[in-house]
């Protein structure tokens, strides 16, 4: 895996894609909010939302604060959801059900298909996987499905709730590229596990940039590491 300098200039033919468990925004706002302007993300693929009916405000408020936009939407009471910045038009974007088991916590994943112009488009999908590994695999295959309709190229991001030798891990791996960097994502405390990752098709290429996020901060912001990759998307580039 290749990694970016610290203030290196974004490429033009690159979209920064980051995956974040935000812990429903209950420890400290002003260090989350840091870390992720410090990322400046052009996704930000989110998992643990505040999910009750009526936090739709508090999460439009929350992209606000990080300088990216939150398109809404029918969330079916999840915690998944995705939020961009103004270099990409949002083409079409929506969440969707996972398939749970009758009195389970609902499932589900936050959707988009996303242009950087001058570029073709790609679909971007943030999901959180079951706590019961048994439902993790049918998870990832629902969420593949639903991101392969468009036919377009995709990134997944998101809290798979295992780490790499687990089925869906393995899966996702296996049908598109892990791009993510092998480092432990959970806990922000004490990392010690890799449960967090990021896949794309073939053709878009994954770097790590090097951000020099404070290792204080990022224990205060949630109890995650934040997962970002710079994906080349030159393949996509529409010629003149």
């Amino acid at each position: 895996m290749s990694q970016v300098a610290p203030g290196a200039p974004r490429d033009p033919h690159v979209i920064r894609v980051a995956s974040y468990n935000v812990r429903a925004l209950k420890d400290d706002r002003a260090a989350l909010v840091e870390v992720i302007r410090t990322i400046a993300p052009d996704v930000l693929l989110v998992q643990e939302a505040p999910r009750h009916p009526v936090s739709g405000h508090r999460i439009a408020t929350f992209a606000d604060e990080v300088g990216l936009t939150w398109f809404g939407g029918k969330r079916f009471r999840m915690s998944t959801t995705l939020m961009t910045s103004l270099r990409l038009d949002v083409l079409d974007a929506w969440h969707g059900r996972l398939p749970v088991r009758r009195f389970d916590e609902p499932r589900g994943f936050g959707m988009a298909t996303l242009r950087l112009p001058g570029h073709r488009p790609l679909v971007a999908a943030s999901a959180h996987l079951s706590l019961r590994g048994t439902d993790r695999l049918p998870e990832a295959k629902a969420l593949l499905a639903a991101a392969s309709v468009a036919d377009s190229p995709i990134v997944v991001g998101g809290d798979l709730n295992e780490e790499p030798s687990g089925d869906a891990w393995r899966y996702l791996a296996h049908e598109l590229r892990e791009v993510s960097a092998d480092r432990p994502t959970y806990s922000a405390q004490q990392p010690h596990k890799r449960i967090d990752g990021i896949f794309a098709s073939a053709g878009l290429a994954g770097s790590t940039p090097e951000l020099g996020l404070a290792e204080p901060r990022l224990a205060a912001a949630t109890d995650h590491l934040p997962v970002v990759v710079d994906l080349d998307v030159s393949a996509l580039a529409v010629s003149d």
